[in-house]
């Protein structure tokens, strides 16, 4: 009986331990399916046979559906180069959620660290801050700044998530941060919400008003499900509101915030900034650094106004307020402002047409455009000098070359013979 007493316990911890994991009767090998649903990696071909998906062709094809829709919206439209952007993390209970994996909070983490790297590669003029939401209450994480690394560690060391989260609270704090910045400066705030509530002290939509007049642009990207509250936060400040539905998902929503956005018509307004250029000091020197407010041994700037030192660029002087940047960093911001066009695409026929004799190879990689079937892959020309590029030559071009080789070569080979002249 006793033996037989001790099943029926036995049994019954276990019938406890299986209502706690259900996958506890699973196999190893069972739980690396259900884990990875790998059945979502298959698609059904025209025959009605199931086959894996190729994600480089889907990659290649979100690419170009991309860059076909920035294209058509970007000719003429002024975009805010020098950007002041407050990254807002909700730490609330609800991040540590485990329908992402392994939780919402460590692929916030993960995202967050690519996406300030990402933004200050393609914003080198810009400046973001770091805003935590949790236990109700709002915090300044990270003062507004240009250093990516400082960012990515104190963020990295405050990833507990306990509370309820208050998006009034984190509203009326990035907006006392942000009416200090100058009139030339664009406000955003990006929001990563994985809560489906908030907590509010007071009447929301005062302080979305609120923000609306000091126009500071609010993006939302969800976590959980849709939000009217967000939404209309986005809706009146000109932002975006997007619900991301997985991982990769959300990867793709938070990087489309990385480009400068169009400036608002009514925020638009030219000014003259004055900007420092520093010189950068010798390996040996010590002196007060301005921004730690101790001293320090090693290179770093000397402003060109009042002679403080500072430690990275590009930033605004402790001392005399100046503006310091390098010219990096200005030529680095010029392809914003006169984007290469986006390429045409070539169709498989023509590169079929067995009429042609010549193979026609990529004009940066130099690998033919045809497969080891030699079956058409896919192409595009530039519309200018009429040059072929596969697709990945395509995307290194238009994200990070940011020129034409073809047309470079044709304006070099066209200087070189007028000097021959």
């Amino acid at each position: 009986m006793n033996n037989g007493a001790g099943r029926r316990i036995n049994g019954g911890v276990e019938e406890e331990d299986d209502e706690d994991d259900v996958n506890g009767d699973l196999d190893a090998w069972e739980r690396t399916y259900t884990d990875e649903r790998s059945w979502e990696s298959l698609q059904e071909d025209e025959s009605g046979m199931l086959r894996p998906i190729d994600n480089q062709a889907l990659y290649h094809s979100q690419y170009r559906r991309r860059l076909r829709s920035l294209s058509s919206t970007a000719a003429r439209i002024q975009k805010g180069l020098i950007r002041y952007l407050y990254i807002v993390i909700d730490l609330s209970k609800a991040a540590s959620e485990m329908d992402f994996r392994p939780s919402r909070i460590a692929v916030i983490a993960k995202h967050v660290e690519a996406f300030i790297r990402e933004f200050f590669y393609q914003n080198p003029l810009s400046q973001v801050g770091i805003v935590t939401i949790k236990d109700g209450v709002a915090n300044c994480l990270t003062d507004i700044g240009g250093s990516p690394e400082s960012h990515i560690n104190a963020l990295m060391k405050k990833l507990e998530c306990s509370g309820d989260s208050s998006l009034q609270n984190a509203l009326d704090l990035v907006d006392g941060y942000l009416n200090q910045i100058p009139s030339y400066g664009h406000r955003e705030v990006l929001i990563l919400y994985s809560a489906l509530s908030t907590c509010d002290p007071g009447d929301i939509m005062e302080t979305i008003q609120k923000c609306r007049k000091s126009k500071i642009r609010c993006s939302v990207i969800g976590l959980a499900a849709e939000m009217f509250i967000c939404k209309h936060l986005c809706q009146e400040t000109g932002g975006t509101y997007s619900v991301a539905l997985d991982e990769s998902h959300f990867k793709e929503l938070i990087l489309e915030h990385a480009p400068p956005p169009p400036a608002i018509a009514e925020f638009a307004v030219a000014n003259l900034i004055k900007m420092g250029f520093p010189q950068r000091a010798a390996e040996g020197s010590i002196s007060i650094c301005s921004c730690h407010k101790e001293a320090k041994v090693g290179a770093g700037y000397t402003c060109p106004r009042c002679k403080a030192r500072a430690c990275e660029l590009p930033t605004e002087c402790r001392v005399c307020g100046l503006t310091l940047v390098s010219s990096p960093h200005l030529a680095r911001s010029y392809h914003h402002l006169f984007p290469i066009a986006p390429f045409d695409e070539v169709p498989s026929s023509y590169l079929n047409d067995p009429i042609r004799k010549q193979k026609i190879n990529c004009f940066g990689c130099q690998q033919n455009l045809l497969d080891s079937g030699n079956k058409a892959g896919l192409a595009v020309v530039c519309p200018k000098c009429k040059r072929y590029f596969c697709l990945d030559c395509d995307i290194y071009i238009h994200e990070s070359l940011h020129n034409c080789p073809g047309c470079d070569s044709f304006r070099h080979s066209k200087a070189a013979t007028a000097s021959k002249d």
